[in-house]
């Protein structure tokens, strides 16, 4: 239970180090967005790649050149459906979210924040981490595609060009 042998250390230590060293090869030659978390896509792919690395380094049944293989095939899906969504407007709107405008100038958007399952309480949260101390002095907060809230606390006379993905309700 505390240790079977040294063999099985042994084989940690090698396996993980050139598992490891194939993640960070195919990483650099796939470029930054291999590892991104803008939208739901990416993050599925990095947290697959990370449980790829635990399976090889502690599962004596995989072999090295099984999860290399299983990181290769990660990535490349990963940099297919990325280079398709950058060519095709409709393959991008198949795999990517929009980005949910939550409240705008002031005002809570009811509807999208129950579709979104955002509560009251973190948009005010947020706004506090912003150092916005009024809802009524917020431009708007939006949902971005990563999951992650956005706040913007000036839109000036005109809608903020930045809002131009999200449904902005009439004033």
């Amino acid at each position: 239970m505390f240790f079977d042998s040294w063999f099985d250390l042994f084989r940690v230590i090698v396996v993980g180090s050139l598992a490891y060293a194939a993640l960070v090869a195919f990483l650099r030659a796939t470029g930054k967005r291999t590892l991104s978390k803008l939208n739901a896509f990416d993050l599925v792919v990095t947290v697959a790649l990370g449980s790829t690395l635990a399976t090889v380094l502690l599962n004596a049944d995989v072999s090295l050149s099984e999860g290399v293989l299983a990181f290769a095939l990660l990535i490349g899906l990963q940099y297919g459906i990325t280079w398709l969504s950058v060519r095709s407007e409709r393959f991008q709107g198949m795999i990517k979210a929009e980005p949910t405008l939550l409240l705008y100038r002031g005002r809570y958007l009811r509807d999208a924040m129950r579709r979104q399952r955002v509560t009251t309480e973190e948009i005010l949260s947020v706004l506090r981490t912003e150092g916005v101390t009024r809802v009524e002095d917020a431009g708007a907060v939006v949902l971005e595609t990563d999951g992650s809230i956005s706040v913007l606390s000036d839109l000036g006379a005109e809608t903020a060009t930045v809002l131009a993905t999200t449904d902005v309700p009439e004033r």
